[in-house]
């Protein structure tokens, strides 16, 4: 490699990019953050196109591809954990890079796979890489933005995160009936490249920092327990809330997390430090977030399912509905994250509940007899209430710590997330399903279980709510 193209892609001290770049060197980092993230979310929501061509190549049912999905949110959660040490150990530039490498490695092992028990250890090793890259992106608006610019970045890297999601399903569509179902594997590859290729050129060396050793017992103990929750949210849809497998794993799940407790409590560096939590703003963020991500996940679930099995539209039409929601969600995020630079962010996540929250006790009140234009309000509010939220949580609930908790902390709130994202989903498919079972499910019935099933999540919001009006600084 000549001289000149080594010396573009060389590490460089953050103070020679800035100094290269000047004040737009912050925004090219976070853009190169984003594009990170935003391959680890092409994995995510664009597999489920491809189950039944998979059920079809491989001649299985589709409890059995489930587990392609659910070893992918799994490996996603429990790779959240180490992350903070990892930044510590490795400096983000590392970090970044491995991990973006992993997932672009594991895409293409994918998309060669010939046998299906490989095809989910990819999707496992792609889930552990997306898992590693979710937290980074709030850790740059946090470490590399002033307060007063916070916001307006923080919506700029949640618009990017919702756009992904938005295109990957008919992206993905397109793809595999063209290309079969490899191709949605190489989706998120132009993502993986551009994400290396700018690292390469932009990212700064890393700090020397402090060195400690890993906390190995921590990581036992909240995989463990997080793979038991797992599979007790699993035992909830096959085998009912009070089979004797599902108790013993929601039993273990709490032991485990016991004993994490103790651990932590004694170890000088534990995996997550308890001391987080003596902040208010981080604890009752921390409960926003599992609340918030359980409401999200089990609503993404529930509206396309009641349009279709309780209202009786087709797949086109209630993608049709939705659409002016999607729409109303990107128009919402960039000024509610420039006023988030404006006003408290608390309150900003407040209105965003309270908005979010509404739209699920409206969905309640009027499923009964929900027309046309009621569902596009309803589903609207709730995606204005959600592009208030994305943007001030995070500064919300992290503002007020200092620096070096920082990784720490953005890891917590993305586990804390998606945790409360994958019991949402289980859990509202188990209530509506135990509801029918009392209602029945054919109409006026399946209608009552569905409004029950949005009760339940305006009530999962007001606890959220609840505890956002208490994230104040101590």
């Amino acid at each position: 490699m000549s001289s000149p193209i080594r010396d573009l892609f060389r590490a460089l001290p953050a103070e020679v990019h800035t100094q290269r770049h000047g004040g737009r060197y912050k925004w090219m980092v976070l853009i190169v953050a984003s594009l990170g993230t935003i391959a680890g979310v092409l994995a995510t929501t664009s597999f489920n196109v491809a189950v039944p061509a998979l059920m079809r190549d491989f001649a299985l049912g589709q409890e059995q591809v489930q587990w392609a999905i659910t070893g992918f949110m799994a490996a996603m959660t429990v790779g959240m954990l180490p992350t903070p040490w990892l930044l510590d150990r490795c400096g983000f530039r590392r970090l970044f890079l491995g991990a973006v490498l992993l997932m672009l490695l594991a895409s293409v092992a994918g998309a060669l796979a010939t046998n299906f028990p490989f095809l989910v250890f990819t999707r496992v090793v792609q889930g552990l890489a997306a898992g590693m890259l979710q937290p980074l992106g709030p850790l740059v608006v946090m470490r590399s933005f002033p307060p007063g610019v916070q916001g307006r970045a923080s919506g700029a890297l949640s618009f990017s995160l919702v756009l992904a999601p938005a295109v990957a399903p008919a992206l993905g569509g397109m793809l595999l009936d063209r290309y079969g179902w490899p191709a949605i594997f190489l989706l998120n590859l132009p993502f993986c490249v551009l994400a290396v290729g700018s690292a390469l050129y932009l990212l700064p060396r890393a700090e020397a920092a402090p060195r400690h050793g890993f906390d190995w017992w921590g990581l036992a103990l909240l995989t463990a327990g997080t793979l038991a929750l797992i599979e007790s949210v699993a035992s909830l849809q096959h085998s009912g809330l009070l089979a004797p497998w599902t108790l013993a794993q929601l039993a273990l799940a709490a032991g485990l997390l016991a004993c994490f407790v103790h651990h932590a409590r004694r170890v000088k560096k534990p995996l997550i430090s308890l001391g987080l939590f003596r902040h208010r703003s981080f604890a009752m963020g921390t409960t926003v977030a599992f609340a918030y991500g359980f409401g999200l996940y089990a609503s993404t679930y529930l509206i396309p399912v009641f349009l279709q099995n309780a209202l009786g539209f087709g797949a086109a039409a209630a993608g049709m509905v939705l659409v002016p929601a999607g729409l109303a969600l990107a128009a919402t995020i960039p000024p509610a994250g420039r006023l988030a630079d404006k006003v408290s962010p608390q309150w900003i996540t407040v209105a965003g509940l309270a908005c979010f929250g509404l739209s699920f006790l409206l969905f309640a009140l009027l499923a009964k007899g929900i027309g046309h234009g009621e569902l596009i309000f309803v589903t609207v509010l709730g995606r204005v209430g959600l592009g208030m939220i994305l943007p001030a949580l995070n500064l919300a609930t992290l503002r007020h710590l200092e620096p070096h908790q920082l990784s720490q902390s953005s890891a917590v709130i993305s586990y804390a997330r998606q945790l409360g994202g994958m019991l949402g989903i289980a859990v509202a498919a188990v209530f509506v399903a135990w509801r029918e079972s009392v209602y029945g499910t054919v109409v006026p019935g399946v209608l009552t279980a569905y409004a029950q099933g949005f009760l339940l999540l305006a009530g999962v919001f007001a606890l959220a709510l609840v505890a956002a009006c208490r994230m104040g600084k101590r």
